[in-house]
């Protein structure tokens, strides 16, 4: 029969506590906070070294090679061939596609001695395409997937959480190269395997994970998707459908459709006459709604946007600066200001430069885009309200005096903008970039650019509402299309001996950080509690007496037979009072404890006890513990 691998070899390992450095301390450093940082130091496993620059010490490396090993089996099975690319990169391979300025400045720089500016990798779209360009020149080289598990860098401007969120991570990131987007080899069928793939591997991780649609941020590109191990302490926010499953995260998720309102948008009467009130030192909604004493919702919030448009998108619709404006108590979403207005990108404004063009940052109303051309005012549905059909009356709102320290009371829609809004939409409506109405004048333009929350409607279950959860991400797939190869001119002959532009996949796995991840995922008061496939150890067994040449032979028999077939064991033989070593047992998390005692060798057996269990533990005869620890690390790991 054959043996099963547990770990990454087919035997075993067998190490011994006082033969390896596991520096377990009953106190936490100063700037640990999140419970993998908390755990992760205490147990050892790492040590900070620098601003989000850490040591993985043994047992901290043997979970890393774990997941890395999980990684590459599944990266492998799904087709992808793996390499390893330089660390120093050449800031000339940013000059084509201008991510050095996306990035900014969490791009890390060095110059050498002669002058020459290299930047650290956060990720490496822009050498492999270099690679692939100087080594593919024919269709039929394609499809090719490649990828590396590798160092990353990026110079975060508050490291914390330890290795969630470090300057100085292990990655795994692929890129997958292809001449058509559908059918065999297209970049559909490979995302589908990468989904597969990703899938596989967290689950092998025994994570509990969320797969969510996602904004493509720096990267780019047409559909992306997050892989999010679900943790109370995650720094994302999930929006999830109960009755259709979708979920998303905050920068990507939809809101089903919300009823307009009976009289339509912008109708209603002014709730009173515009009143203009002195808010020194209030730019922000928190301290507005404080000093005038009015609720977040009636408040509307307008954020100014310089458009970041090719130039055919300028020749077509214009727009220099977009104004979003939301409810007081509603955020923004970058990414829906964008494809509302059909632009290519958008960024926040430069205050000087929205100075100049007349609007007073921190104290814009939409009244501020009247008379300027090249300015698009798009307004969220729950903004665009002049009349309150539950309270029967008119809409009171509170916004930008468009002046620096003053706010306006008793904004109304129709009177500040000088018309009917909408009136020439309410009989022609038009969409312009997606799920947006726009006016009749082009200046103005309804549409959902505000983030989710819970209880807003489901885009994908009628009568459903949205929950939250909270996430960690920890893989994150893209769509590229041909971004990078357009820029970086990497094409292909064709079957036709015509040229075309590669399209790519993109695929990321931080590795570092899924250790992180587990760790935020299982812990409880006493320690970390590992998943079994990426413990340090499958099983650690603890000498009630290190001095009993009968207990180590003991443990020695019972750890050789483990490793045989294929687990990993940690023999504690310390000379320590049993209490320290149970509470340090408890720390590092390993899944079973095997304890070797007077009592239970009396009765021919071992204390066999599981991380997870509440109780003291049972015998196990010590004929059976090899099997009977074989058998539970089996149904653990499926």
């Amino acid at each position: 029969m054959a043996t099963k691998t547990f770990g990454i070899s087919p035997r075993g390992a067998v190490h011994r506590w006082t033969q390896t450095l596991i520096p377990t301390t009953r106190e936490a450093p100063a700037d640990a906070e999140s419970p993998s940082h908390v755990f992760l130091s205490r147990a050892g496993f790492i040590r900070k070294l620098g601003a989000g620059i850490y040591d993985f010490l043994p047992l901290g490396y043997r979970v890393l090679k774990k997941v890395s090993q999980i990684v590459r089996e599944e990266m492998d099975g799904a087709g992808a061939m793996e390499l390893h690319l330089p660390v120093m990169l050449p800031i000339e391979l940013y000059n084509e596609t201008k991510r050095h300025v996306a990035y900014g400045d969490l791009l890390f720089k060095v110059t050498d001695r002669k002058g020459a500016v290299c930047a650290l990798g956060p990720t490496h779209e822009e050498p492999i395409t270099e690679m692939v360009k100087g080594s593919i020149n024919s269709y039929k080289q394609l499809p090719i997937n490649l990828y590396q598990i590798q160092t990353k860098f990026r110079d975060e401007a508050r490291p914390r959480s330890g290795l969630l969120r470090g300057r100085e991570f292990l990655m795994k990131d692929a890129y997958s190269f292809h001449t058509a987007v559908e059918g065999p080899g297209g970049l559909n069928e490979t995302y589908d395997k990468m989904h597969a793939a990703y899938t596989n591997v967290f689950r092998r991780c025994g994570l509990d994970f969320t797969v969510v649609e996602a904004e493509s941020g720096p990267i780019g590109g047409s559909a992306s998707h997050e892989f999010m191990v679900n943790a109370a302490s995650g720094e994302d926010t999930i929006l999830k459908c109960p009755a259709s499953g979708y979920a998303a995260n905050v920068e990507k998720c939809e809101i089903g459709p919300r009823p307009a309102p009976a009289k339509g948008y912008f109708a209603g009467e002014p709730s009173g006459a515009l009143e203009e009130v002195h808010t020194p030192g209030c730019p922000g909604i928190e301290d507005v709604v404080k000093f005038l004493k009015v609720k977040p919702q009636h408040m509307l919030k307008s954020v100014l946007f310089k458009v970041q448009s090719t130039p055919e998108d300028l020749a077509k619709y214009g727009e220099e600066f977009i104004l979003a404006v939301v409810r007081g108590d509603h955020d923004v979403n970058e990414g829906k200001v964008r494809d509302a207005a059909g632009v290519s990108g958008v960024e926040l404004a430069d205050v000087k430069e929205a100075a100049a063009k007349g609007f007073a940052v921190g104290f814009i109303s939409p009244r501020a885009a009247l008379g300027k051309k090249g300015v698009l005012v798009v307004v969220d549905r729950d903004a665009a309200i002049g009349f309150d059909d539950a309270a029967g009356k008119p809409k009171f709102w509170v916004t930008g005096g468009d002046k620096i320290d003053y706010h306006v009371k008793h904004f109304n829609w129709q009177r500040d903008l000088g018309k009917d809004p909408l009136a020439a939409a309410a009989h022609k409506p038009e969409t312009h970039g997606t799920g947006g109405l726009r006016g009749g004048d082009d200046y103005l333009m309804v549409a959902d650019v505000r983030n989710a929350l819970a209880g807003d409607p489901s885009p994908r279950s009628a009568g459903a509402k949205l929950e939250t959860g909270r996430g960690i991400e920890v893989g994150h797939i893209f769509k590229l299309g041909t971004k990078y190869s357009d820029a970086m001119g990497l094409s292909v002959l064709g079957a036709d001996q015509q040229k075309k532009s590669v399209i790519m996949g993109c695929y990321g796995i931080g590795v570092s950080r899924t250790v992180a991840a587990a760790v935020e995922q299982n812990h409880d008061e006493n320690g970390i509690v590992w998943p079994v496939a990426i413990a340090p150890y499958h099983v650690l067994i603890t000498l009630m007496r290190a001095d009993s040449a009968d207990h180590a032979a003991l443990a020695d028999k019972i750890a050789g037979e483990l490793a045989a077939r294929g687990v990993d064991v940690l023999i504690d033989d310390r000379d320590e009072r049993p209490g320290p070593k149970f509470k340090d047992a408890d720390l590092i998390g390993v899944p079973i404890r095997l304890t070797i005692g007077e009592k239970a060798l009396a009765a021919g057996a071992v204390e066999f006890k599981t991380r997870r269990a509440t109780d003291k533990g049972s015998l196990v005869p010590t004929g059976e513990i090899v099997e009977w620890c074989v058998q539970k690390i089996g149904d653990a790991m499926g």
